[in-house]
């Protein structure tokens, strides 16, 4: 299994194609005040599974600031790999819609992915004093 792309980004959105579609990929968010209360965002995921990799695997996204405390539930659901005769891997996407999350501090946070148990990948949110 390998992760291809993660990314927090304005929007995602996958077409009956299979593509995944991202659309302002970013990091930072700057605010005047706190707490700040961030109107939407996306968290982008695809993943590239071997055929030896074949059936469910559970998948779980989490929200966490520096403490470890939970910003949002960690989100969790389920990604089903099947394979084509002889196609040798496969991938899957998948998307989370955040709607307006409230951030009470500035600094760092971090969005982490779990696959089957185990951290696979995190992406860093800074949020930041915007200069006077």
């Amino acid at each position: 299994m390998h992760v291809e792309v993660f990314s927090l980004c304005d929007a995602a959105t996958v077409d009956a194609g299979g593509k995944l579609n991202i659309l302002g990929a970013f990091d930072t968010i700057w605010a005047v005040e706190l707490p700040v209360v961030y109107p939407q965002f996306a968290v982008a995921l695809r993943v590239r599974f071997e055929s030896i990799e074949r059936g469910e695997h559970k998948v779980a996204f989490n929200f966490i600031d520096m403490d470890g405390k939970h910003i949002l539930p960690a989100a969790n659901g389920v990604i089903n790999i099947n394979f084509q005769d002889g196609q040798r891997s496969a991938s899957a996407n998948s998307i989370i819609n955040v709607q307006r999350v409230k951030l009470e501090n500035y600094g760092e946070y971090a969005i982490d992915i779990a696959i089957d148990g185990r951290k696979e990948a995190s992406l860093p949110l800074f949020v930041m004093r915007r200069p006077a």
